[in-house]
């Protein structure tokens, strides 16, 4: 499958603010936004100022790059989005919220959504009992997530055991921080979500 594979400071560069794309790293000294001012590439003279479509398109990015997906993916998403009652834009933002890779990341069973995303391609997450290896894979209320028996042995697992109580889970899911199972307690509402991105410019950059 197609993956991003370039270097991802640069999409935070880009962005304008961090993205939190790599996890604890992004709130050390080395943050790529931290050493380096300004946008990535060659600076030459003065930046022109950005149009409305610009405005519009870096939003669209900077919610693709957040939540690491591609563009056929994302358009795929948006679609669906335009599909279901209410406001396209919050809709959309609940349907990211509810891949299965960024409820991983969410329960603090990983320290970023490409970490979170690996650890379901590698078959280390169940869900509600049953191996899954889709990252994009849409959870439900009620859903439970949880390690692979076998999973539980590896040292990735032994030291998450260790700093899981430091992290916090947001409201719409439940974590049993004994024996590292996540529950779905209701679906995502957009006043849930810290989003980094307008939905609205995103609305209007596919309307055009």
């Amino acid at each position: 499958m197609a993956r991003y594979t370039a270097a991802v400071c640069r999409l935070c560069r880009r962005s304008g603010e961090k993205l939190m794309l790599k996890g604890s790293r992004c709130l050390t000294p080395k943050c790529a936004m931290e050493k380096r001012v300004g946008h990535p590439g060659r600076q030459v003279g003065r930046r022109r100022r950005l149009s409305d479509r610009s405005l519009q398109l870096r939003e669209k990015q900077k919610a693709r790059s957040t939540y690491g997906v591609l563009e056929r993916q994302f358009r795929r998403l948006f679609g669906e989005a335009e599909r279901q009652a209410g406001i396209t834009g919050e809709n959309l933002l609940v349907l990211l919220e509810r891949r299965l890779d960024n409820v991983v990341y969410r329960l603090g069973f990983a320290d970023s959504r490409s970490q979170a995303r690996q650890l379901v391609r590698h078959g280390h997450i169940m869900l509600n009992g049953r191996k899954t290896d889709i990252p994009s894979c849409l959870v439900k209320e009620g859903d439970t997530i949880a390690w692979k028996e076998t999973s539980t042995k590896t040292e990735y697992y032994k030291q998450l055991v260790q700093s899981i109580e430091s992290k916090s889970v947001l409201s719409w899911l439940s974590l049993d921080v004994e024996n590292l199972v996540g529950q779905v307690l209701s679906l995502p509402t957009p006043d849930d979500i810290e989003a980094k991105f307008e939905g609205k410019s995103i609305v209007e950059y596919y309307s055009r």
